[in-house]
């Protein structure tokens, strides 16, 4: 049966019988994933079965056939309401790729359709175009594509990815805006623009351009944005004391020599004020031949601290422009601004007040008690040397006495056989009793004094 198939689809090739409504049908798979292959019949055949086959359509080229509904990698569905029947093939590899038959089964000779399946990588592109803006600026992203796409959907999507880029993209030809994005069809040139306005630094990226067709997506190219900081000539950091002057130097390009030089004051340039005009404490002085100018600030206040821009173009162009930002300290603060880099805060001035009165305290404390350690070792000094002293002088004082004491005691021994009867009325009768005492005591004196 499928050789006869085989046979009667090389005499229909050859015959011209081959039925192709607008001659061979493209289909764009991409590597690991799943391509459906759409084939189309004419009313009449909805009961017929249908079948999706390979090369030459010979017995083992045909993958699938209805009524069955999976076959391996290989699902098919009819849908007779629309008179087209649907083959997916899941998991694509480069093999897959080539010549592919959808044939209705008929009496007589099949009606075929012939496919050519194109596989590639999911990402695009060999050349990427790069493109470059500003933060808050706009920029267009022009997409070129075939004649035959003129009426065809164009969307642009954010990535490199190509078979999802649809389904990402973040605007269509469909609507003509969304959001920050505007696309625009000039389909005499055969080119379509995208516009992103409001620039913000997270639009940087690849994006890709791309066309929708009967067989998938096409026509793909590829855009890298980078969307650069959006900032001035220069920027600078200054610092002034309060109830001083400061002065801010400006350049600009030569070519604005005669255009209104300002300076505005703002955290952002697109809402500041012009301090020149409105501010009676800044004046600014324009020196041609060096391309640049200086605004002085006189009698500093704290609320003078901020950003400022000054510059000569008044459109705002990126790059024309200096960016300061102020800081204004008290005058007594000097000393801490000058070890920070920052004028000081009340926080600040606390800690600092406190550690240095702290360190005042614990080194007077120090002081008071060395000075009591001083005194004490004095004392004890003065007390050991008195002491001594007393000693040594006690010592030279008894020796004498003792001998006097014991020349008394041997007088005393000699008369102890005086009659009571000549002693004499006038001589107290204790007398020898005292003088007896007295030897005692300097004999205490003495043996302290042996020790």
């Amino acid at each position: 049966m499928w050789r006869l198939r085989t046979l009667l689809l090389l005499f229909c090739i050859c015959a011209g019988c081959v039925s192709r409504a607008s001659g061979v049908i493209e289909v764009y798979g991409y590597l690991g994933r799943d391509v459906d292959v759409s084939c189309p019949y004419d009313r009449g055949y909805e009961s017929y079965d249908k079948y999706l086959c390979k090369n030459e359509c010979g017995n083992d080229d045909v993958l699938i056939t209805t009524p069955g509904t999976k076959n391996g990698r290989f699902s098919i569905s009819d849908q007779r309401n629309v008179l087209k029947f649907i083959v997916t093939i899941s998991s694509l590899s480069f093999s897959d790729a080539g010549k592919y038959w959808c044939g209705v089964s008929r009496s007589g000779k099949d009606l075929y359709y012939e496919v050519k399946l194109i596989i590639t990588h999911d990402s695009c592109c060999s050349k990427v175009d790069k493109i470059q803006s500003h933060e808050e600026d706009s920029v267009s992203i022009t997409c070129p594509y075939a004649a035959k796409y003129q009426s065809k959907v164009k969307f642009v999507c954010r990535g490199n990815q190509t078979s999802t880029c649809l389904q990402r993209a973040v605007i269509t030809s469909e609507t003509t805006s969304s959001g920050r994005f505007t696309i625009n069809d000039d389909r005499m040139s055969g080119k379509f623009t995208v516009t992103i306005s409001r620039l913000t630094g997270e639009d940087s990226g690849p994006y890709l351009c791309g066309v929708q067709s009967n067989a998938g997506l096409q026509g793909f190219s590829a855009v890298h944005l980078e969307v650069k900081e959006w900032c001035c000539i220069r920027s600078s950091n200054m610092t002034g004391a309060e109830g001083r002057a400061v002065t801010f130097q400006c350049p600009y390009p030569p070519r604005h020599r005669d255009n209104r030089k300002f300076l505005c004051k703002g955290d952002h340039r697109s809402n500041c004020t012009d301090m020149v005009t409105n501010g009676s404490r800044f004046t600014l002085q324009d020196n041609v031949s060096s391309s640049s100018f200086s605004v002085t600030v006189s009698k500093l206040e704290a609320g003078d601290s901020g950003t400022y821009w000054c510059g000569s173009d008044p459109w705002w162009r990126e790059g024309n422009y200096t960016k300061i930002e102020l800081s204004v300290f008290l005058q007594h603060d000097t000393a801490i601004s000058t070890i920070t880099g920052k004028p000081p805060t009340v926080a600040v001035l606390i800690v600092a007040f406190s550690v240095i009165v702290l360190v005042l305290t614990l080194l007077f404390i120090w002081a008071i008690r060395r000075r009591k350690c001083h005194k004490k070792q004095e004392a004890e000094v003065f007390a050991v040397t008195n002491v001594r002293k007393s000693v040594d002088a006690e010592e030279e004082e008894t020796r004498p006495d003792v001998y006097s004491n014991q020349e008394f005691v041997g007088r005393a021994q000699q008369s102890s056989s005086y009659d009571y009867d000549n002693v004499s009325e006038d001589q107290p009768e204790y007398e020898n009793f005292v003088r007896t005492e007295e030897i005692y005591c300097n004999q205490g004196v003495q043996r302290a004094n042996m020790h």
